[in-house]
């Protein structure tokens, strides 16, 4: 019996969904995570990249994305970060390294 999406699909969800409410699209162009342990806790490693139309409402959203609260089922966000962010005409494709801890 499957219970649902995992931790990877979970949390590029939960980024779609939080750039929406802050005014951008952004497309998942890829995605890849790991397991990972330590002593307490139990989670994945995750890299995902982006991509958006150039704008205020990315930049926004971008300067607050290390501290936001997302909202993922069955896991906590323990850390994320913007690992790169390379700008193309009106394109900005992005790079996010995020921690997940299962909940």
């Amino acid at each position: 019996m499957s219970r649902g999406p995992d931790a990877g699909v979970r949390l590029e969800r939960a980024l779609i969904a939080s750039a929406a409410q802050a005014g951008c699209a952004i497309t998942i162009t890829d995605a890849t995570w790991v397991r990972w342990a330590s002593a307490t806790f139990t989670g994945a490693r995750h890299r995902v990249w982006l991509a958006g139309d150039a704008g205020p409402a990315l930049d926004r959203w971008l300067a607050g994305l290390a501290e936001a609260e997302l909202s993922l089922r069955e896991s906590l966000v323990a850390d994320l970060s913007i690992a790169s962010m390379v700008r193309v005409d009106d394109q900005t494709r992005i790079t996010v390294e995020a921690l997940t801890v299962e909940a």
